[in-house]
C-alpha cells in the first residue's frame, strides 16, 4: 500500500536543488534547537558546486548558528542571499560581516515581532500591526531596523490607528519554507516529541504553502503508522518534501545531541542541576537582581549574565517559588545556557514561539532580568550594534517593552575588570578597558523614555552599583561596601547621573 509521504520523501541534496534564484526563504529553528541543519548545509554545497540558488531573500526568527560554521553561517556567502531580516545576528558572523560590509540589505527586527509576521503572513494580513519596537532604532523615525546604508527603508512603517502610534510591519510571500520535526508519519504529518522547542514551525509551512511555494522539511526518523493528532505539528497537507537527516545533523541543540530531561515531564526540584556561583562580579549581580524577584513572579532571564539568577536563587531555596520561561516556548523547569538556550530543563510546558510572545507583548511578564552593553544618561541601553560588530536585538525588544519590572544586568566597564569580595567589601583589583556607560548609545535597543510612558520598574545592576530609571534619567541608588563613589563609579561614567540618596547594597551578598 502507497502512502502520501512515498512521493515526498528526498534527499538533502534533491531538495535543495528545488530552490530557485531570487527566493524568498524562511528558516526555523532557535540557536541550534529545531534548525534544519541538513537542508542549509546542502544549499550551501550547491551553491559552491553550481553557483546556485543566487540573490536570496532570507527571513529568520531566532538566531540560528554556533558563532562558527553550523545553522545559518552555511548561508553567509555573497551572491547567495540578497537580503536578510532576522532578530539575532550574533551567532551568525558571517552573516553579520555582510551586512556590515554593505553587501547584503539587511535589518535587524524583534524576534517576537518576526515570528508573528509569518503568522500574519500565513493568514493574508497586511503584516504585523505591534507596539513593539516604537521609539527604539527598529521605528521609522531611526533607522526601520536597517544595519546599513544599502538597506531601503521599506519593512516597517508608523501607522495611527484608534489615536495611537503602532509599528506595520510589512508582510512577505514566502516560497520555501525549511523547518524541522522528530519524525514524519506515513501520511506526512510531522511530529515534535524529542524536539526542545516547537518555535514557529506551523506558521512558515502555512506562510509558504499559501503563497503557492514549497516546504522542505527536515526529520531523524519515520514512523510505520499514523501520530496522534493532538502531537501533529504541522499537517502533512503543508509539506512537500521529507528528509531523513543524518544523526549528526540533526543534534537536540548545537549544544548536545540529544538530553532527554528538555522534552521530559516536569519535575518538582531541578536544583540539582545548576553550577555553584564562584565569589566574583557574575554572582554579585545575580545575588542582587535576584532580590528582585517576588513570589509567584513570571520571569524571563536572558542568555549570559542573567543566567546566574537561577543559581542564586536555588541556593536560596527560592526556585519553585516563581516561574522561569524562555522566549523560545517553554514554561518553567529551568532554562538551558550556551548553545543549548532555548531549551528548558524538565519544562511545565512547551507552546510554539508565536504564542509566547502574544504572552510577552500583553505584558505577561512580572519580571525580567537582561544584559546591556552600553547605558546612557537617559537610561537607553545598546545590546545590538557595537562599531562594526552586529549582534541584533533577538527577543529583547519584545521583552523589555513590555515586561513589569525589568532589572538590567551588567559588569560596570568590560574588558579586563578583576575585583575580589574581601572582609565583606568589594575590591577592584584590576578597571575594566571599556566603558558601559556611555554619553549616549550607538543605537537605542530599549528606549528609555517609552519605559517611563507605560510605566515600568527599571533598575540597572552592576557589581559597584544599582542604578534606577527616573524621571531624571539614571540615579545612582546603591553602591557596593567599600566602594568609593566618587573614584569608582562617577569617574568611570562618561555623564554624571542623578545622586540623591544612595544607599549600600545589601552585605549578604558580600559574605
Amino acid at each position: 500500500m502507497s502512502h502520501p509521504i512515498d512521493g515526498k520523501r528526498c534527499t538533502a541534496n534533491e531538495a535543495a536543488a528545488l530552490i530557485e534564484d531570487g527566493r524568498t526563504v524562511v528558516s526555523g529553528g532557535f540557536v541550534g534547537a529545531a534548525h534544519p541543519e541538513a537542508l542549509t548545509a546542502a544549499i550551501e554545497r550547491r551553491f559552491h558546486g553550481t553557483g546556485h540558488p543566487r540573490d536570496l531573500t532570507l527571513l529568520y526568527c531566532a538566531g540560528q548558528g554556533d558563532g562558527k560554521h553550523r545553522g545559518l553561517n552555511h548561508l553567509a556567502h555573497e551572491g547567495l542571499i540578497r537580503r536578510a531580516a532576522g532578530a539575532h545576528w550574533g551567532l551568525v558572523p558571517g552573516m553579520g560581516k555582510l551586512a556590515v560590509e554593505g553587501k547584503i540589505e539587511a535589518f535587524s527586527i524583534p524576534q517576537g515581532v518576526m515570528c508573528q509576521l509569518l503568522r500574519d503572513t500565513a493568514a493574508g494580513r497586511p503584516g504585523c500591526i505591534t507596539h513593539i519596537g516604537l521609539d527604539t532604532f527598529i521605528d521609522p523615525i531611526h533607522d526601520g531596523g536597517r544595519l546599513n546604508k544599502r538597506t531601503p527603508d521599506d519593512f516597517v512603517e508608523r501607522v495611527e490607528l484608534g489615536g495611537q502610534t503602532w509599528l506595520w510591519y510589512k508582510a512577505v510571500p514566502i516560497h520555501v519554507g525549511l523547518i524541522r520535526a522528530t519524525a514524519a508519519d506515513p501520511l506526512g504529518n510531522l511530529v515534535m516529541n524529542e524536539e526542545a522547542v516547537i518555535g514557529e514551525v506551523l506558521p512558515i509551512a502555512q506562510a509558504a504553502h499559501n503563497h503557492g511555494g514549497i516546504v522542505l522539511a527536515q526529520v531523524k526518523r519515520l514512523l510505520d503508522t499514523p501520530a496522534p493528532p493532538q502531537q501533529v505539528r504541522v499537517p502533512g497537507i503543508l509539506v512537500d518534501r521529507v528528509i531523513v537527516a543524518e544523526p549528526h545533523e540533526h543534534d537536540q541543540t548545537f549544544g548536545e545531541a540529544f538530553n532527554p530531561a528538555y522534552c521530559e515531564p516536569a519535575q518538582l526540584d531541578v536544583a540539582g542541576e545548576l553550577e555553584t556561583l564562584p565569589p566574583d562580579a557574575r554572582r554579585i549581580i545575580a545575588a542582587r537582581a535576584c532580590d528582585e524577584l517576588r513570589r509567584g513572579d513570571i520571569a524571563n532571564l536572558g542568555i549570559g549574565m542573567p543566567e546566574g539568577i537561577a543559581c542564586i536563587a536555588a541556593e536560596r531555596g527560592l526556585l519553585n517559588q516563581f516561574t522561569l520561561t524562555v522566549e523560545s516556548g517553554p514554561t518553567g523547569g529551568m532554562p538551558a545556557g550556551g548553545l543549548s538556550f532555548g531549551a528548558s530543563v524538565h519544562p511545565h510546558a512547551v507552546i510554539d514561539q508565536p504564542a509566547q510572545f502574544d504572552f510577552y507583548d500583553g505584558r505577561g511578564l512580572d519580571f525580567a532580568a537582561l544584559g546591556a552593553a552600553q547605558i546612557d544618561a537617559a537610561g537607553n541601553v545598546n545590546v545590538s550594534k557595537f562599531g562594526t560588530r552586529v549582534a541584533g536585538v533577538g527577543g529583547f525588544v519584545n521583552i523589555t517593552q513590555t515586561a513589569r519590572k525589568l532589572v538590567f544586568c551588567a559588569t560596570f566597564n568590560a574588558d579586563g575588570l578583576a575585583v575580589e569580595i574581601d572582609g565583606g567589601r568589594l575590591n577592584i583589583i584590576q578597571e575594566g578597558r571599556t566603558r558601559k556607560f556611555v554619553r549616549d548609545v550607538e543605537q537605542v535597543s530599549f528606549s528609555a523614555a517609552r519605559s517611563q510612558q507605560i510605566g515600568q520598574n527599571v533598575l540597572y545592576v552592576t557589581e559597584r552599583a544599582v542604578f534606577r530609571l527616573s524621571d531624571d534619567g539614571l540615579e545612582l541608588i546603591e553602591v557596593a561596601p567599600g566602594v568609593n563613589v566618587a573614584r569608582d563609579v562617577l569617574s568611570q561614567m562618561d555623564f554624571r547621573p542623578a545622586v540623591k540618596n544612595v544607599g549600600i547594597m545589601p552585605a549578604s551578598i558580600f559574605e
